[in-house]
């Protein structure tokens, strides 16, 4: 499987806005985590995602975010897997993750490549509101 995904990104931003426009911040890994997200060649991927200043002081409770999307644990969110890619959405499904509710979730999200930029976008929620989530991301390897 050769495709524009293949590669090692870091994540630029991560924004969820609600239908009336509205910015959230998600409370479990915050409106700025330190992420990467790779893939390679074979359909294999990883995704890390942490709250940025992350403390010890910080105890989060496993949050259930939305069918579309996998559960932080304590400002820390990782899962790995298989994904294919199919008329500009990739679908990843995960054969392991940090929240043991998530291993074999399937997850679909709208993604566009340019150059070295990547936008993923999904539905989630944040608080229990449904959002638009986008993700951007740049290529570093």
């Amino acid at each position: 499987m050769t495709n524009s995904l293949v590669g090692t990104w870091k994540l630029l931003s991560r924004e969820d806005v609600t239908a009336n426009g509205e910015r959230r911040a998600e409370p479990m890994l915050g409106s700025d985590p330190v992420a990467f997200l790779m893939y390679d060649a074979a359909g294999h991927f990883s995704a890390q995602f942490m709250r940025r200043n992350r403390t010890l002081a910080e105890v989060d409770v496993l949050s259930l975010v939305s069918a579309n999307n996998s559960n932080a644990v304590n400002g820390y969110d990782a899962y790995f897997g298989r994904y294919s890619v199919e008329n500009g959405t990739v679908t990843q499904e995960l054969l392991g993750a940090l929240s043991p509710s998530d291993v074999g979730k399937v997850v679909t999200r709208r993604f566009e490549i340019s150059e070295d930029a990547l936008v993923i976008q999904l539905h989630a929620t944040s608080d229990g509101e449904p959002v638009i989530r986008t993700l951007r991301w740049e290529r570093v390897g």
